[in-house]
């Protein structure tokens, strides 16, 4: 079963921007068109070349999502492939790249696996989530390593900052018999802020896996259920020289069953801890620090219940950042991160800790009114592998009429996982890291009745990890193998009809293993999402579609697992300020489709939900 780690800390202080406009870091929660993660400061999105999507909280209840992996479903060029229903293990495929070529952020903070190298979003409670950013392409340049496909940021919940406290509450259930609660309460007095909340989710679940033959075949047909408790508190105060201080805390405990053929369940408890601070220096020097550990416990336990195996993992992070204001149009970035990683488990790894140091510069400029230049470097020292230096540079250019044009070029890395380097009989410690060079560009329309955008990438890919037989240990083991390459062209557009909003989605994508010349495993060459909504009075309605072709489950692409439509319809009823009424039916069509060959996936279901606000 795969290592759940729910790690995460306090976000730094957002940066007051230069050529954004000045926004306390607050109040960038709750703004769409604000971006921290593409820049590491606030920038707003139309001077970027990056491909961006934000979920603000407000969408997140209008889409009734009840899972982080339901949200990133609605992401253009966003796989996302699950091995079972609620809490079963999820994973990302952003523009083709590997699940551990995908950098997850919780508030600044790496998120994942030390030894798998992913993230377990299916166990993030979608409840304690405010934002999320999600940038394709490759931002090593600022985050090291795994930033190779893009980089995944969610920001927990902060509350709306007002003198009388804030509550909420909701509660729901539907299918499966499937329950949920949640409640926050935040405020603010005197510069001073503070958000409590709590949040439980429980469901029996369905069959998670087909019965399968073979030495590791599987036949347990019985419901694989799932419960998750998260907690997250924050208190912080801002100084009358404006600046901060922030302490965060957030733990998630639970259970999840699955089908496997040695173990089927997990106990899982992640927590993490952390203190962050900002101070301007001067008018145009502002510096932040932020320090924290995280630490995921996970229990494997038999087909009889007792106790298996364990991974337990410790992240202790510390990060310096500082931004100068050259003027009203430039501004440049200085920092320097460091993470230590620590592996305790029942698997005699033959190395339980590593170190990674980096630091980085961003340059960030505007010319003639409606150029925007960004131009970043960085250096990493990885005590597994080694050094590396990455660098990216984007532009992009508005035009008067609506239009704009960018492009964008950029280097990126991820290091081998522990379980790569250091695992028993497999584990390699001569790997290299796998190395990729990109290239992008797109224009895009922003109009009152419409908005669109058209991008096309290219990737290539060295010295990705895969499995060969070692004829010196007489074992398959971890070697620098594969080259892959990856096109893809991304379009989406949006706009309101006669009171109906639409949002439309395509992805096209050409994933190969450059040596083989078969398409990377459990990616789908062609996606389709629409977004349908629409308000009468105090009732809200919508529906969404997703239609994706069909993808391989194996690197020699022999298993092939077939393309599906789903259907999902939602409708929300305000009754006053302070009560709503939600409901969702999902895959309205029953369709019966596996994202992970002999892995199910729902039938039709729904859920319905009170909401409560004062």
């Amino acid at each position: 079963m795969r290592k759940l780690i729910f790690s995460s800390l306090i976000l730094t202080g957002a940066h007051q921007p230069v050529l954004a406009q000045n926004t306390e870091s607050e109040d960038s929660y709750h703004l769409p068109n604000m971006v921290v993660t593409a820049t590491r400061s606030e920038r707003e999105k139309k001077q970027l070349a990056a491909a961006i999507t934000v979920f603000t909280r407000e969408d997140i209840e209008k889409y009734q999502v009840n899972t982080l992996p339901d949200l990133l479903k609605r992401v253009t060029g966003v796989d996302v492939v699950q091995s079972g229903g609620l809490g079963k293990p999820t994973s990302i495929f952003m523009r083709g790249t590997e699940s551990d070529q995908v950098l997850v952020l919780i508030d600044g903070i790496r998120f994942g696996s030390v030894t798998l190298g992913t993230s377990p979003f299916e166990v993030i409670p979608i409840d304690q989530v405010e934002r999320v950013e999600i940038i394709k392409g490759p931002q090593a340049s600022l985050y090291g390593s795994e930033a190779l496909g893009g980089v995944i940021q969610i920001f927990t919940r902060k509350g709306v900052q007002k003198q009388e406290p804030t509550f909420t509450l909701d509660a729901g259930g539907g299918s499966y018999n499937t329950a949920k609660v949640s409640g926050t309460v935040s405020g603010e007095t005197n510069g001073t802020w503070y958000t409590l909340g709590a949040s439980h989710i429980n469901t029996k679940g369905f069959d998670a896996r087909e019965p399968t033959s073979g030495f590791f075949g599987v036949n347990q047909p019985d419901n694989d259920g799932y419960y998750n408790t998260g907690l997250n508190a924050r208190l912080g105060h801002r100084f009358d020289n404006k600046a901060e201080i922030e302490a965060f805390f957030m733990r998630s405990e639970g259970k999840n069953r699955f089908d496997g053929s040695n173990e089927d369940q997990t106990e899982f408890f992640n927590h993490v801890v952390g203190l962050s601070g900002r101070l301007f220096l001067t008018d145009y020097w502002e510096s932040s620090l932020r320090l924290g550990q995280t630490r995921d416990d996970n229990d494997n336990l038999d087909l009889d219940g007792d106790f298996s195996t364990n991974f337990d993992s410790t992240r202790w992070n510390a990060t310096w950042l500082n931004t100068f204001k050259l003027s009203d149009d430039h501004q440049l970035i200085l920092g320097s991160d460091y993470r230590y990683d620590e592996v305790e488990s029942t698997t005699l790894y033959t190395e339980l800790s590593r170190y990674d140091v980096g630091v980085f510069t961003e340059w960030q400029g505007r010319f003639l009114d409606s150029h925007f230049l960004t131009a970043s470097v960085r250096f990493d020292d990885n005590e597994a592998f080694g050094d590396f230096v990455s660098g990216n540079i984007g532009w992009r250019f508005n035009w008067d009429y609506g239009l704009s044009a960018f492009a964008s070029f950029g280097n990126a890395f991820k290091a081998p996982t522990f379980n790569e380097l250091y695992f028993p009989n497999f584990g390699n410690s001569g790997l290299s890291a796998e190395e990729s060079t990109s290239v992008e560009v797109g224009l895009a329309g922003d109009y009152d009745w419409l908005r669109w955008e058209l991008r096309a990438y290219h990737t290539d890919i060295d010295n990705l990890i895969g499995f060969a037989f070692n004829p010196n240990t007489g074992n398959f083991g971890a070697e620098n193998t594969d080259k892959a390459q990856i096109d893809g062209i991304e379009a989406e557009i949006g706009t309101q009809i006669l009171g109906v909003n639409a949002q439309l989605g395509m992805s096209l994508l050409d994933p190969r293993n450059r040596l083989t010349n078969t398409r990377l495993p459990r990616r789908s060459n062609k996606s389709l999402s629409l977004d349908l909504s629409r308000s009468f009075g105090a009732l809200e309605t919508g529906a969404t579609l997703l239609a994706q072709g069909y993808r391989y489950d194996r690197q020699d692409n022999t298993n092939k697992v077939g393309g599906f439509v789903t259907v999902d319809l939602r409708s929300a009823y305000q009754f006053n300020k302070n009560w709503k009424l939600s409901g969702q039916l999902n895959n309205l069509l029953d369709k019966q489709y596996q994202t992970a060959d002999t892995f199910n996936t729902a039938d039709r279901n729904f859920f319905l939900s009170i909401h409560f606000t004062h």
